[in-house]
């Protein structure tokens, strides 16, 4: 079937030719389309859950809210484990589904299983579920910067809020923007005590009060003069005015107000966040999130185009400053890659010219290596797979294989040609030349196409790598699959082709190619010692094999190798308990120490939690983006290594430093919940004694050899102010 597939497309150049081009243009187009990212998305196929139950400790949260969530979701179909997290008026259950299960089929499970919930858990309590997207989604981060001091942090909120906000969440491909830092604004009221002790209100009254002050009602239609008019009770609070003059209750005529019992002023809301930028002061942030499965680059090019519209409509003084933007990663990633593949096609050209001394004959292989590598890109736009450091790496590591059926084709051509003339001591005329040829192609085209399969096939075990492992691995199998079968495919339709078109003229024999010839002098002597002392040579291979043992057994192993990102994650974590001022203080402090670091452009710091459920931070744990510039301008003899030395050695006490880089740490904390490399987890039934163990241990290792820092979570920690009720003194009073 090979030979007669090879002799077809010999003598049918045309239409090979025309699926060639055709398949070829498929290819660019899937080239085209095919999302970019630096590596493979690592996270698993999560929905969050999030609610909110204001005002709340974390343990009434966890029995409240949290468990019955968890618990209901551990037999919910698909289910790998379930993961809940309580903090401060706060709930997240993150449920993680199996591999390849589909996030949208995912996400209408939990919804179906939350309608199941909502009735145990408290009155006024709404669980909702997170956006289609994991923290692996942060794609890029900004700070509104006000230089003239005119706009407030309420008011930088305030746009971020309803008019930022909107405009970057309408960009295709992103799932949220998630705001932090500055002030909510809001309606409050400062109660005196005294006077609704006086006027004899009710704080309950109170509230019920303003609640039904805001509002508007319909009524229905009446007709004055052949027109219609609409009948509407204008009622929504507006100002402050407003409030001050709702009405609580009349007394002999007279209305008393809720200015008469309190101050009404505009206030910012709790805070569980703060955002600072290069240590000059506190800043409002914004943090796009992509969807799941989106196109990285797009997504992040659309939000740029996006911010240059609105430029103009900023407010007077403010300006956007880029704190992360990862479109930087994948285009080093990625151009990095391509230049060593262009190299890679380069350097295999260049060999194939010198070992067949003959360009035309050359440019066989050089013509097919590419178009392989073209077709390789449409199975991968289909199976949703992304150009990344991993499955460009697969047709790198494919590329010294891909071009073997066509040399050999081609030499085994050469062959053909020269015995030919040996034999009939003349040059071939151009039928015989044709016929010379494929009669070489369809003697070497089956054994080279299967062994090109053989080698395809070789990473079929890769496939059944699972979890983390597989979606790393798997791209770069399945593009040095495809490449592979490409290149079989191409080898025994497309090189036949080019072979009958391109080798002709005068063919060098393999003996006066100078390259062969010197190669033949050093190899020939080398095979007639080897094969007169055989023994010996067996056995100077075995004790080599041997003491390479040696080395190997002192070799570290890492699951992957950490990619450079240009930009560090800088995690410091204190102990529960840190006021949001303090926050502040020290945030700014750290930061402003990092900028002062040569190599360092930007400093962007958040303390605490940012407005999404895909981050469950409290205020103790700090995420700081160091942007650096790029190495051309880092001090002579800098190095990654001395920058993290230099940005260590800025302590702050009481807190461990963590320096990692910003999608290996998302990936690791989605994964296991650690925010390091390296974690230990205690097992036991008092969280108490946990917390107890997990402090000797942080004390034991904190002089470990080669560790920077050592922490234990304080899952117990935290200060509260406890009213606990007599009961029996309250009923003397008829309260409850």
């Amino acid at each position: 079937m090979i030979e007669r597939l090879i002799d077809w497309s010999a003598r049918n150049k045309f239409l090979v030719i025309v699926f060639t081009l055709f398949a070829t243009a498929a290819g660019l187009y899937s080239l085209k389309q095919t999302p970019l990212d630096a590596i493979p998305d690592l996270s698993d196929v999560q929905v969050i859950v999030y609610t909110d139950w204001e005002g709340r400790s974390p343990d009434l949260v966890e029995d409240q809210i949290t468990y019955p969530i968890t618990s209901r979701f551990i037999a919910a179909p698909k289910v790998k484990f379930v993961r809940g997290e309580s903090m401060f008026g706060k709930s997240f259950v993150y449920v993680i589904f199996e591999d390849g299960t589909d996030i949208y089929w995912a996400r209408s499970r939990v919804i179906e299983y939350l309608s199941a919930v909502r009735g145990s858990l408290p009155e006024g309590v709404n669980p909702v579920i997170g956006p289609d997207a994991t923290g692996v989604g942060w794609v890029y981060e900004y700070a509104l910067v006000d230089d003239t001091g005119k706009q407030s942090l309420a008011d930088l909120r305030s746009f971020q809020d309803w008019n930022l906000r909107y405009a970057l969440e309408s960009v295709k491909g992103v799932a949220e923007v998630a705001a932090v830092g500055g002030f909510v604004k809001q309606y409050q009221i400062d109660l005196d005590p005294n006077a609704l002790a006086a006027y004899k209100i009710p704080l309950s009254d109170l509230v019920a009060r303003v609640k039904a002050s805001n509002g508007d009602v319909g009524g229905k239609v009446f007709e004055v003069a052949t027109t219609e008019y609409y009948v509407r009770g204008r009622g929504y609070i507006k100002s402050v005015a407003d409030i001050e003059n709702i009405v609580l209750k009349v007394e002999n005529g007279t209305p008393v107000y809720v200015k008469n019992v309190g101050t009404v002023h505009l206030g910012g809301d709790l805070r569980r966040g703060v955002a600072e930028l290069d240590g000059r002061g506190e800043v409002v942030g914004g943090i796009v999130v992509m969807r799941y499965g989106e196109n990285a680059l797009e997504v992040i090019d659309g939000v740029k185009k996006k911010l240059a519209e609105i430029k103009p409509s900023l407010p007077e003084g403010v300006r956007i400053v880029p704190t992360y933007d990862r479109s930087q990663l994948i285009k080093r990633a990625i151009g990095t890659l391509r230049e060593k593949l262009i190299e890679e096609s380069i350097v295999v050209a260049l060999v194939c010219i010198l070992f067949l001394w003959h360009v035309r004959s050359a440019l066989v292989a050089i013509i097919t290596l590419p178009i392989a590598i073209i077709l390789s890109f449409i199975p991968m736009l289909h199976l949703g797979l992304t150009s990344n450091i991993m499955s460009l790496g697969g047709i790198a590591i494919a590329i010294g294989a891909m071009v073997d059926a066509a040399i050999i084709m081609v030499e085994n051509a050469h062959k053909a040609l020269e015995h030919f003339r040996d034999e009939h001591k003349r040059e071939p005329d151009a039928g015989e030349r044709a016929e010379a040829i494929i009669a070489a192609a369809k003697s070497v085209g089956r054994p080279l196409f299967f062994s090109l399969l053989v080698i395809t096939v070789s990473f079929i075990p890769v496939f059944s790598l699972t979890a983390q492992e597989g979606r790393l691995f798997k791209p770069l199998a399945y593009t040095k699959t495809f490449s592979m079968f490409f290149a079989a495919l191409l080898g025994v339709t497309l090189v036949p082709v080019l072979m009958t078109m391109l080798i002709r003229g005068k063919i060098t024999p393999e003996f006066k190619n100078p390259v062969n010839r010197f190669l033949i002098w050093i190899y020939e002597p080398c095979v007639n010692f080897v094969l007169r002392f055989r023994w010996p040579t067996l056995i100077a291979a075995l004790v080599l094999l041997l003491v390479t043992l040696i080395p190997f057994s002192r070799l570290g192993s890492e699951f992957m190798p950490p990619l450079n990102e240009g930009t560090i994650l800088y995690m410091p974590t204190a102990v529960p308990g840190m006021s949001i001022n303090e926050a502040t203080k020290i945030l700014q402090i750290q930061d402003r120490q990092l900028r002062k670091i040569p190599e360092v452009e930007t400093v962007f710091g958040k303390a605490g939690q940012a407005e999404t459920s895909t981050d469950p931070a409290p205020l103790s744990m700090f995420e700081t983006v160091v942007t650096l510039k790029p190495p051309a301008e880092w001090r002579p003899g800098m190095t990654w290594e001395k920058i993290l030395a230099e940005m260590n050695a800025n302590k702050t006490p009481g807190m461990a430093n963590i320096f990692w880089m910003p999608i290996q740490t998302r990936t690791e904390m989605l994964t296991t919940g650690f925010r390091t490399a390296l974690g230990l987890k205690v097992f036991g039934d008092d969280l108490g004694k946990i917390q107890d163990v997990a402090i000797q241990i942080e004390k034991a290792l904190s002089d470990f050899p080669n560790t920077r820092s050592v922490f234990a979570e304080r899952t117990t920690g935290g200060y509260f102010l406890d009213f606990t009720v007599n009961r029996e003194e309250a009923a003397r009073y008829g309260l409850t």
